[in-house]
């Protein structure tokens, strides 16, 4: 692990941490709280893949769209409108929009086999954004003076790394030697509060792919469908939950380089000294 004891992580002039986990549970909430201390970096996973490795992908699919209205086809033709992404930490709606959701064209949906390639320009792009990380923690020292760095990762992560793997697993062994990992762990409570905030409203989601074939697969078959007779919510509600049980154990198994803090801990947590001491008492008992 990166520090090894409290007193080790106490007395550390630069801390650099990775926050992941399900979606929902405060990593986004965390990473507010310590930059607003001022010496904490945030760098955001889904806010460079949404500006960096995916922006153009993102700003041709809102053309493709204009394009289909014929006032806002002239208009792009001569190069008399821009039309771009307002990409922010609090708003990634563009990434999920473009993302969206397998199944009926009619009902807002995309054929699977267009989903799958933008599932994979979504996988190459969190890796890319993850691969970049040691990159920031310097740029944030190095630019703007910043002694502190997190790393803000998409509930995703687990799906492109292989925990079982170890540090032979170049990604994981890079992370957990630039960052303390954390494992911001729900029980169950969380889980099902997470499903019904999703089952009000569905938002498009990353796969491993295998997962995403073998759910497809089962989906069909048990309702007895065609991929274009899918409707988008129903698929993405019916595979929220079975996500969430697929990525728990391997959250568990990446938490074994780092460390877990449980969300009834996290309540806790009001300014940055009590993560710094809520972390500490984690590596003692590590």
């Amino acid at each position: 692990m990166k520090y090894q004891s409290a007193d080790e992580w106490l007395n550390a002039p630069r801390k650099k941490i990775l926050f992941f986990g399900m979606s929902g549970l405060g990593k986004t909430y965390l990473s507010n709280l310590l930059r607003a201390q001022g010496d904490w970096f945030h760098y955001s996973i889904d806010y460079r893949i949404g500006t960096r490795y995916m922006g153009e992908h993102i700003v041709d699919n809102f053309k493709a769209e204009a394009m289909k209205v014929p006032f806002l086809r002239e208009l792009l033709m001569s190069d008399s409108i821009y039309i771009g992404s307002n990409m922010s930490f609090e708003n990634l709606t563009p990434v999920s929009t473009y993302l969206g959701k397998p199944g009926d064209p009619s009902r807002g949906g995309l054929p699977i086999k267009e989903y799958h390639r933008r599932q994979e320009q979504f996988k190459q792009a969190e890796i890319h954004a993850l691969e970049d990380t040691a990159h920031f923690a310097e740029r944030a020292e190095r630019i703007y003076g910043y002694p502190h760095f997190i790393c803000d990762s998409g509930g995703s992560i687990c799906e492109w790394i292989d925990p079982e793997a170890g540090l032979d697993d170049p990604l994981l062994k890079a992370l957990s030697e630039e960052c303390l990992l954390i494992w911001l762990k729900g029980d169950e409570a969380h889980t099902q509060e997470l499903i019904r905030r999703f089952d009000r409203a569905p938002k498009p989601m990353a796969y491993q792919p295998e997962f995403l074939d073998s759910a497809w697969a089962e989906y069909l078959h048990e309702n007895n469908m065609q991929s274009d007779e899918v409707d988008p919510d129903t698929f993405i509600r019916w595979t929220y939950a079975r996500a969430l049980a697929h990525r728990q154990p391997l959250y568990e198994s990446m938490a074994r380089f780092g460390i877990t803090l449980c969300a009834h801990e996290l309540a806790t947590v009001k300014t940055p000294a009590d993560f710094d001491q809520l972390v500490a008492r984690t590596l003692d008992m590590t």
